[in-house]
């Protein structure tokens, strides 16, 4: 019996980011296009400035890091944005991440996050603007969408229980917040304080929460968040005015002497402790930002370079390190306003930008009338606005595996540091969706006299010689390679079989590993004088076999390409071939055929 062992041009590639957007964007820009752009730009000033109080709240920063950081963005992010989709600034997410990481290497005071806020901002810039040219975001899309619900979910129910305390009217002490880095942890730490609740602030409190509901049911065209802080403002000072006894802790003022420039201190001890939480963020803003994007940008039939929204992300991110900023990201709630508002390029942004600018030097002296415990029920608020009820009925009830991922992220969030909780969430996302992909099973099936194809019940009743072709269907990447090789080797141990025709036309992503594993079987085998053929090989898996060096091992000459315009000619020819080495004999054909691996 015979042994077994008898370029198209690449076009030159590009990073997809224009250093200078601006330049376009303002190409041919006209007073509709600034009428769209102010409308939008005005009415997202409204809402940035409240809320980037909020999040400087959220993520134990003075409020001018909120307010500032909302202005730096939005200018920075309009010069180098592709799109008018996305409107940058602090979020929710992101700044809870920031006060998760700080509390989890030991900053709680605020001294302390002012002291590391710059270089994590400068960090996340350098990580995105990096990602940028490497075209990372391209490779964002094979993180989960259920990681992210998981990770958004922990997020919001930390942002909720660190905000409890305040609308109760009491605070933790240092020694406690060092200790209170988790969910679990301030639900405990809030519980033994209760007896400390402050009754005309839980008061308050309730009032300003029932005012934002009302306000977001029956005037939804309102700035319900700056409305609500100022109704607040009125009673409480009304409250102290003409009650008895009736007294707030109230917002610090905001000194906007204290904006400038603030330069990043570079020290390599703190540059490691602020690299991973630094790359999660900037994870975190490419998902963001991409999500809000694409489907902003889909809705008008447009399309996005996220390459370039990255880039815009990372500049914004840099900026705000220098300016007294907070984590900079794409807002959802500030980039649907802006869309919806009219805007017609990224220079709403740089309005925005501007306006807030100047309600931040107009209403400095204001901000201190803002009671601690109505700013608290807005940020709890938004918390809550991020629990999606449907999303998270998706993510938990349609496949195993989502659930799976979803309830390990969101129990890791609420464990341990959010950043981790992210990394830990995509790790199981990818182990899992490998497990589907790389789980080849192989059924023998037979053709009875009738034609009908059928699962064999007993191997032994096949005749001898015989030739088995198995059908290769889904991927053999490394994950796969080894099952595959394995349950080849199990065929190949029948003794009835002398030759097997291996169809590759529905097998995909070979790898070396596959190419290793394949050459094990070869040899394998060879060892037991039995002959592989390999037949429809597509043009780009004969190049994996000729650079692999494989197809000495198989032999040309039991290699059979693809055809696609008689997609059976080529398995024809191998089993012609097949007849040549049992000597002219006719061979009975069994089918093996790969089962659909269950998800």
């Amino acid at each position: 019996m015979p042994s077994q062992s008898g370029s198209t041009p690449s076009s030159k590639s590009t990073i997809g980011i224009d250093l200078f957007p601006i330049r376009k964007t303002t190409a041919g820009y006209n007073r509709k296009k600034l009428t769209g752009d102010m409308r939008a730009a005005f009415n997202v000033a409204l809402l940035a400035f409240p809320q980037g109080m909020a999040y400087a709240a959220i993520a134990g920063l003075p409020l001018r890091y909120g307010i500032f950081g909302s202005v730096v963005a939005t200018i920075i992010g309009s010069f180098f944005a592709g799109s008018k989709y996305i409107t940058l600034g602090p979020t929710n997410a992101t700044s809870v991440m920031v006060v998760s990481s700080f509390t989890a290497m030991g900053y709680v005071t605020e001294l302390e996050a002012v002291s590391n806020i710059s270089l994590l901002l400068f960090l996340v810039g350098l990580v995105l603007l990096i990602g940028a040219v490497v075209r990372v975001a391209t490779l964002i899309q094979y993180v989960s969408r259920t990681v992210i619900t998981g990770y958004i979910t922990a997020a919001a129910s930390l942002i909720i229980a660190n905000q409890l305390r305040k609308t109760l009217g009491f605070e933790f002490t240092m020694e406690e917040k060092a200790e209170a880095s988790t969910f679990f942890e301030v639900v405990s730490l809030t519980l033994r304080h209760l007896s400390e609740t402050h009754w005309p602030t839980l008061s308050l409190s309730l009032v300003t929460a029932l005012s934002f509901v009302v306000l977001a049911k029956y005037f939804k065209s309102l700035p319900n968040v700056a409305v609500t802080l100022v109704l607040s403002s009125l009673l409480a000072y009304l409250g102290s005015r003409y009650i008895d006894g009736f007294s707030v802790s109230l917002l610090p003022g905001l000194n906007t002497a204290e904006w400038g420039l603030t330069l990043p201190y570079f020290d390599q001890n703190t540059i490691n402790k602020l690299l991973s939480p630094a790359i999660a963020i900037a994870l975190l803003c490419t998902l963001e930002g991409n999500s809000i994007g694409k489907s902003l940008a889909a809705r008008d039939g447009a399309r996005l370079n996220s390459s370039q929204e990255m880039f815009a992300v990372g500049m914004a991110n840099i900026g705000c390190s220098l300016f007294s900023g907070m984590a900079a990201s794409g807002s959802l709630t500030r980039s649907q306003l802006n869309v919806d508002s009219g805007a017609s390029t990224p220079v709403s942004g740089f309005l925005s930008g501007l306006l807030m600018l100047a309600g931040a030097f107009l209403l400095a002296d204001l901000i201190q009338f803002v009671p601690t415990a109505a700013l608290a029920v807005v940020v709890i608020s938004i918390g809550l606005s991020l629990v999606n009820k449907h999303h998270l009925k998706l993510v938990t009830q349609s496949t195993k595996s989502d659930s799976i991922t979803f309830y390990v992220t969101f129990m890791a969030g609420l464990l341990i540091a959010l950043d981790f909780a992210i990394y830990i969430g995509t790790c199981v996302s990818i182990a899992l969706f490998l497990k589907k992909v790389a789980s080849p099973e192989i059924v023998e099936v037979d053709v009875d006299e009738k034609g009908q194809i059928g699962q064999l019940a007993d191997t032994q009743q096949r005749s001898n010689p015989e030739v088995s072709i198995v059908h290769v269907e889904g991927e053999l990447f490394f994950g796969a390679a080894e099952l595959f090789r394995d349950q080849m080797r199990r065929v190949a141990d029948d003794e009835n079989l002398k030759v097997v025709v291996m169809k590759l036309r529905n097998a995909h992503n070979l790898d070396a590993t596959s190419c290793m594993a394949l050459e094990e079987l070869i040899r394998y085998m060879n060892e037991r004088d039995r002959i592989l053929l390999v037949s429809e090989v597509r043009p780009d898996t004969m190049r994996i076999f000729k650079n692999s060096g494989l197809t000495k091992v198989i032999n040309e000459i039991n290699l059979f390409a693809d055809d696609e315009s008689n997609p059976t000619l080529s398995t024809a020819k191998a089993l012609k071939r097949a007849r040549q080495i049992l000597g002219g004999l006719t061979p009975k054909v069994s089918i093996y055929a790969k089962e659909k691996a269950k998800a």
